[in-house]
């Protein structure tokens, strides 16, 4: 394990100022880097004890922008388009970069690690998920998963498109087909699945 001398709160590690105890990785490829931590030793002790004033009026001002980042978020909704099986499971998972691309498209900016599962999401459907802005600051977002835009659509006004149609409304949906048939099928009339394409930019260190 690896000390570290954190320069900012840290969630689920400690408050500012605390020595901590990490993996060699996580130091090296996330706190360090990221300019949240200097290795414990007695020189960055100094160091960061005549940096503590800019250092805790820095975090203030990373709270406060973190708050209004979070107030313009908060309750958006993204869509993801994936393909699945008749039941809604997912060929495969929707993961913290998914939802971080689909915020992107949209004109938001979520960075992949703000983006906080507590499980994989392997189904079709409409999910919370949380969003870390800062240590004390999240905003809370909905992931609808679906196979298609117009599912989506269907999902956000609040149907559920893996219900089975009970035989009454099979009944009139085939009545309502039969008395607005066009005279042609029109096979483009059918709602087109669509698949992301996997983003191939390398993997962000964790």
């Amino acid at each position: 394990m690896t000390e570290v001398i954190l320069l900012e709160r840290v969630e689920n590690l400690g408050q500012m100022g605390d020595v901590v105890k990490v993996r060699p990785g996580f130091a090296r490829n996330y706190l360090l880097p990221q300019k949240k931590a200097l290795r414990a030793n007695e020189n960055n002790k100094k160091i960061f004890e005549t940096q503590r004033a800019e250092l805790e009026a820095r975090d203030l001002q990373r709270e406060k922008d973190a708050k209004a980042a979070a107030e313009k978020i908060e309750g958006k909704s993204f869509v993801v388009i994936r393909q699945a099986s008749e039941a809604g499971v997912l060929y495969g998972s929707v993961s913290t970069r998914d939802i971080a691309d689909a915020a992107s498209a949209e004109g938001v900016h979520i960075a992949r690690s703000q983006v906080r599962l507590d499980k994989p999401l392997k189904s079709i459907g409409i999910f919370p998920v949380r969003v870390s802005l800062h240590a004390d600051v999240s905003a809370s977002i909905e992931v609808n998963i679906a196979r298609s835009e117009d599912e989506a659509e269907r999902q956000a006004q609040g149907e559920n498109v893996l219900a089975a149609p009970t035989e009454e409304t099979a009944e009139t949906e085939e009545a309502a087909d039969a008395e607005n048939a066009p005279e042609f099928f029109d096979e483009e009339a059918q709602a087109e699945v669509k698949e992301e394409d996997d983003n191939e930019n390398k993997t962000d260190d964790e």
